[in-house]
């Protein structure tokens, strides 16, 4: 795999001319860096070209002119019913976006979040009209550049088949997407939707369909198309659904699509390795413009996600953990995203050890098999289990788990760090999180 994704960051280069690469900018941490910081790195070192905010921070735009980069912001789910009204659609515009733009470059006003996924009737049905009054918002500022749009999650569709079949909710179809897409079709702006089949609930079933890992593939016999991906299958499946209501020709953008790298018992498909094949194949499929069996050499803006981990996103564990770089900037994984001829930058406070990773148990690990992890580790030569003994550094606290976590992390540490050194039987991940305590240094 690390030989197919060498080539990503080639390809990267060949084709960024004409097709966008970006990335979701989240900020809901306590330990990023400045946003000024943030906007040097993206310019300077990485192939992203436009950047996907959750709000309009002031900080952040101001920090992202003159770079090029173009940037995406979102107006919150709670504001989609004021902004129905004209004049507060124009003093949004002039307090949002009147004091940044041109030097910095908006390109797109997002109005809400997969408002569907939210079934607040008050955000749906205010949606389009707010899109309408901020569109014409636009145009009274002299902003005709800036287009209106709104994500949507994959919730939208009637019920999971082939993409051939596939149609908008019934109900929504006619009241709601008809109108919405043909705003999409006046304005020329794309119908943006997140991807993410990470969240499919066949994903225990089709893992692999989902990683673009060898499968059976799904066959359409209506359109004699075989699917060997979730992605393609997705997206062809958006574009039917659009095509049946006679709006086959607006673009499509990719406004979220990720996978996470860890996650407690209840996600076990979090995994370091399963973010480098999803993410590492939907960059190579999009920077090679080969489009989908449907949309045969057809291009897709996409924003990737995320930027970083976020520490402090509530809810599962996960939430927190689909970034693809670190506060120092360093990558997390590589799938091609540095510039060529970048190498990684030097995290301002060196850490202990040339990498930033570690090796851990998986929360539901038992006791039988952190025993053995623990057992098979420090009897492998070389590895130096002496701190985990009693009176070593590291003994406190004398629990199994903390004992084979840092046996796990040695062995991982003196392997090279390879994703199969942190295997041990499926029970172990590499994780981001340093797990060290005082007295007792994970190096």
């Amino acid at each position: 795999m690390t030989a197919v994704f060498i080539l990503i960051g080639v390809l990267l280069q060949l084709f960024m001319a004409t097709t966008g690469i970006g990335v979701n900018y989240g900020m809901t941490a306590d330990n990023l860096p400045p946003p000024s910081v943030v906007a040097n790195f993206l310019k300077t070192q990485t192939i992203f070209d436009s950047v996907k905010l959750f709000d309009a921070n002031p900080d952040v735009l101001r920090a992202f002119a003159n770079t090029g980069i173009s940037v995406s912001v979102t107006v919150g789910n709670g504001d989609i019913p004021g902004l129905t009204n004209t004049v507060t659609a124009r003093r949004w515009v002039a307090d949002h976006i009147s004091p940044f733009h041109p030097q910095t470059k908006i390109k797109y006003i997002c109005v809400g979040t997969e408002v569907l996924f939210s079934k607040n009737d008050d955000w749906i049905n205010n949606l389009v009209p707010a899109m309408r009054s901020l569109h014409y918002a636009l145009n009274k500022a002299g902003f005709q550049d800036i287009k209106v749009t709104s994500a949507h999650a994959l919730n939208i569709f009637r019920r999971d088949t082939i993409p051939s079949l596939m149609r908008f909710m019934v109900g929504y179809d006619q009241s709601f997407f008809a109108p919405l897409l043909q705003f999409h079709q006046r304005t020329k702006s794309p119908f943006m939707v997140n991807p993410y089949p990470y969240f499919s609930p066949d994903i225990t079933r089709r893992l692999n369909y989902a990683l673009f890992k060898p499968n059976s593939g799904i066959y359409d016999k209506y359109t004699k198309k075989n699917y060997t991906n979730m992605f393609d299958s997705i997206m062809d499946s958006t574009y039917t659904a659009m095509k049946a209501l006679g709006y086959g020709n607006v673009e499509i953008a990719i406004g979220e699509t990720g996978w996470p790298t860890q996650g407690d018992a209840t996600s076990p498909f979090a995994t370091m390795e399963n973010a480098i094949s999803y993410n590492g194949h939907v960059i190579k499929e999009i920077v090679s413009g080969k489009g989908t069996p449907l949309m045969p050499n057809r291009t897709f803006e996409t924003y990737m996600f995320a930027l970083f981990n976020e520490n402090q996103k509530p809810g599962p564990l996960v939430e927190k953990y689909w970034g693809m770089f670190n506060p120092d900037l360093t990558p997390i994984y590589d799938v091609g995203l540095l510039r060529r001829g970048q190498s990684a930058p030097t995290p301002a406070t060196p850490a202990p050890s040339s990498s930033r990773n570690f090796c851990v148990p998986k929360v539901d690990v038992s006791n039988t098999q952190l025993q053995s992890n623990l057992d098979y580790a420090c009897g492998q030569e070389g590895i130096d289990c002496t701190p985990i003994q009693p009176g070593g550094a590291c003994y406190e606290p004398n629990t199994l788990r903390a004992h084979a976590a840092f046996a796990m992390n040695t062995y991982y540490r003196t392997k090279g760090e390879s994703y199969f050194s942190c295997d041990f039987a499926g029970t172990g991940q590499i994780t981001t999180v340093d797990p060290s305590y005082p007295n007792c240094r994970f190096v």
